[in-house]
């Protein structure tokens, strides 16, 4: 556990993270012999499930705009890294000190554009130093997808699978590039009509070529989708509805009828976040 000077820097707008101090007190006075009980029988595997947990509830705040709910979400994600840190002091193994010490550590490192002498032109300069900055602590380039969780989202290890390879230079250089390859891995979807096998495929190349359109757009395809689905959702229920008030049998509509409710039920249904 080691000891560093605290880093120079200008002083935070608000907040200058005392609490986090508080923090972290009473996270080891929970952990200590006469704390909770429930706190104290805890281990790293116990905790897994509710940092998962946390996770999505703080995307769903993020989703929904609610400053709230993102400011008590941020809390309980926090909860957790000093839980785990405290847990890991116990044992000798490492602290909170150490993890941020690494942070602070791997950030500067990370942005000589900022701590040292290296101009960058954009922020897709600053992705390709970041890569480089990577390799170099590692002791070469690792592959394109090592250590990148194949239990993420689809979307998401797409995506991030795509920003390391940016980081090489490997990425369209325009966004209209970006489209048209969507628009003809979609052509190659329609003709795989008919063969599973091939249509599987092909459906995964058009999905991984919309996660493109959307990096270079500096839009999350998770998110969007996640949103996308959150409003369709609310509007069919707002179709199922109309329908209902009308007497009308969903299931007995034509395409075109359907099409047509969904349509008035949009433009009439408040948008559910």
């Amino acid at each position: 556990m080691t000891e560093r000077p605290p880093l120079e820097g200008p002083v935070p707008s608000s907040g200058g993270g005392e609490r986090v101090l508080d923090l972290i007190r009473v996270q080891a006075r929970l952990r200590a012999p006469h704390g909770c009980p429930w706190d104290r029988e805890q281990t790293h595997r116990t905790l897994a499930r509710h940092l998962l947990e946390e996770t999505h509830e703080l995307l769903e705040a993020i989703d929904a705009g609610d400053d709230d709910a993102m400011r008590d979400e941020l809390g309980d994600l926090l909860l957790q890294v000093t839980f785990h840190a405290q847990i890991a002091a116990e044992d000798g193994r490492f602290d909170i000190d150490d993890v941020a010490d690494g942070l602070v550590a791997k950030l500067v490192h990370r942005h000589p554009h900022v701590f040292g002498d290296v101009a960058v032109a954009d922020a897709d300069e600053v992705l390709v130093n970041w890569e480089k900055l990577k390799a170099e602590e590692t002791g070469g380039r690792k592959a394109v997808d090592e250590d990148i969780p194949a239990t993420l989202p689809a979307l998401a290890r797409a995506a991030k699978v795509q920003r390391r390879a940016a980081g090489w230079g490997f990425e369209w250089p325009t966004l209209e590039d970006a489209l048209a390859k969507v628009r003809e891995e979609v052509d190659e979807l329609a003709d795989a009509h008919g063969d599973p096998d091939r249509a599987d495929e092909e459906l995964g190349d058009v999905l991984f070529a919309v996660v493109g359109v959307a990096r270079r757009l500096g839009l999350d395809a998770e998110s969007a989708l996640r949103r996308a689905t959150t409003t369709f959702a609310a509007r069919f229920e707002a179709t199922a509805a109309l329908a209902e008030a009308r007497g009308l049998d969903m299931t007995a509509l034509a395409p075109e009828e359907l099409v047509s409710l969904y349509e008035e039920a949009r433009t009439s249904a408040p948008e559910r976040s």
